[in-house]
């Protein structure tokens, strides 16, 4: 036992006399082996070089860059749909996204670029339901999950072992017993605090479990990035959801911290449902080790939408792509931008272009309406967040805290015609390093309803005005000077 202390001790004083060595292998790695934005470059090395063994420490958890490539990219899938992508592509450039009843005028090269970038298939038979409370959603959610007739697949960040998820579990084993196809993908970051013998449970009432980037030696994560955000249901291709809801107690309204949870939750009905069952499956097979994509009858079954008759494309980001897809999706709204923008997210950390373009659209006279939480669940981003809104409220946008619990409402709305709205909040985490997927949809009925409650929440918020920013207190200052300075690592 001594010899095995001595040569801990060894190792230990041997790595802090060398400590400067390390630092400059890191920054060596950071400025010529990783393609880096040079504000995340520069926070590195001086995190490295002031806080040298938090900075080293800090460099392994969050640090690594992961290789840009196509993690579920698969050849079948690039093979099937190559055909229609091209179809589509040529009906743009023809102009014949001018037929009647199309609402797209104005946004054909934002349609063109997610269907050449990502492969993103424009339909137009959708029908949407809004859900903005935790209870209504997941009331409806329960519904369509009892009338499932051949499969449920269900993806989230976070689930909680609590109430709700055990009200879920209840409806999904009862699926199971008759037969249905019940898979649940989860994140090993976001549902860390789950015990093990949660997943061994359900997989022995016949669920198929499936977790993303797994933890080492129980919940010992390493891996900080590269999470995947994504929050994905679809019942027998019949009905999906997408939105911001995880599943919790907090996430309807039953945590003291947060009270009521202001959160936004897409319903889908018709051709877009496959874009989001397309999703999932890649998920599935990357984190499982499986291929779906061979079983055909989980691609059958579309029913199209009678009711709304939305247009709308299913697109997503991640690390594993070199294309923040859905970052140029919220830039290209807020630059096509003629008369408002409506923006709601918890997290404000926006890169130079966005935070550009959402000045400039302030300054030409453009109404900018930014929402964020009155209150910080993770300190070091709020703070940040405020900073960065400050900087808007003196260009002459306005700016609003939310004071009716927690907001976590992520998305862009513009000129009531388009928006893009899911799990992606607008900070440089859900731009480049977590896994995510939003809506864009182009219908002015929808998007008119996402104005208005807009302004319903608007008379729940306090609004920040130049005089109050102005006269923020000193401590705040230095929080959103500290909190800025690290913007591009949180």
């Amino acid at each position: 036992m001594g010899d095995a202390w001595e040569i801990l001790r060894t190792f230990v004083t041997f790595f802090f006399q060398h400590m400067l060595v390390w630092n400059m292998l890191f920054a060596i790695i950071i400025v010529f082996f990783q393609r880096r934005d040079p504000k995340s470059v520069w926070a590195w090395l001086l995190l490295l070089y002031f806080i040298p063994v938090v900075g080293f420490v800090f460099y392994l958890l969050i640090g690594q860059d992961m290789h840009k490539r196509r993690m579920f990219r698969v050849k079948e899938v690039e093979d099937h749909l190559s055909e229609a992508i091209r179809q589509q592509e040529h009906q743009i450039r023809s102009m014949d996204m001018k037929r009647p009843g199309t609402q797209l005028q104005g946004y054909s090269d934002l349609v063109m670029y997610n269907l050449a970038s990502y492969g993103a298939m424009l339909t137009d038979d959708n029908d949407i339901d809004i859900y903005t409370d935790g209870n209504e959603k997941f009331d409806a959610l329960i519904r369509d999950l009892q009338s499932a007739e051949h499969f449920i697949h269900l993806q989230y960040y976070i689930i909680r072992d609590d109430a709700l998820i055990r009200r879920i579990c209840q409806v999904l084993e009862e699926k199971a017993g008759q037969g249905v196809e019940v898979r649940i993908l989860f994140d090993a970051m976001g549902c860390r605090s789950v015990p093990r013998r949660f997943w061994k449970e359900l997989n022995a009432k016949g669920i198929q479990t499936a977790e993303f980037f797994p933890a080492i030696l129980r919940r010992l994560q390493l891996r900080i990035n590269y999470r995947n955000h994504r929050k994905i249901v679809v019942i027998d291709n019949r009905v999906a959801y997408v939105g911001g809801f995880n599943i919790g107690k907090e996430y309807i309204g039953q945590d003291k911290k947060f009270g009521h949870w202001r959160d936004t939750h897409l319903r889908i009905q018709g051709s877009a449902v496959m874009g989001l069952q397309l999703r999932f499956v890649l998920d599935w097979n990357y984190a499982a080790r499986e291929n779906l994509l061979h079983q055909p009858g989980l691609f059958e079954g579309l029913q199209p939408g009678v009711r709304d008759r939305c247009e709308m494309q299913i697109i997503s980001s991640g690390p594993d792509n070199t294309m923040e897809l859905i970052r140029d999706n919220y830039l290209r709204l807020i630059s096509r931008a003629r008369e408002s923008i409506y923006i709601q997210t918890p997290y404000f950390i926006p890169d130079e272009s966005l935070l550009n373009a959402l000045k400039i659209a302030a300054r030409s006279g453009i109404q900018v309406h930014i929402m964020i939480p009155c209150k910080p669940d993770h300190p070091f981003v709020y703070w940040a967040t405020y900073s960065y809104v400050g900087d808007l409220v003196m260009a002459g946008a306005n700016c609003y805290t939310y004071n009716n619990g927690f907001l976590h409402s992520k998305g862009v709305l513009v000129d009531g015609r388009a928006f893009c709205f899911g799990t992606a909040n607008l900070d440089i985490r859900s731009f480049a390093l977590n896994f995510e997927v939003n809506a864009v949809v182009y219908n002015r009925e929808k998007a008119q309803e996402m104005e208005r409650i807009f302004w319903e929440d608007v008379k729940c918020c306090t609004q920040i005005t130049k005089d109050s920013y102005a006269a923020r207190s000193l401590k705040i200052r230095v929080k959103e000077q500290v909190c800025r300075l690290l913007s591009p690592l949180l």
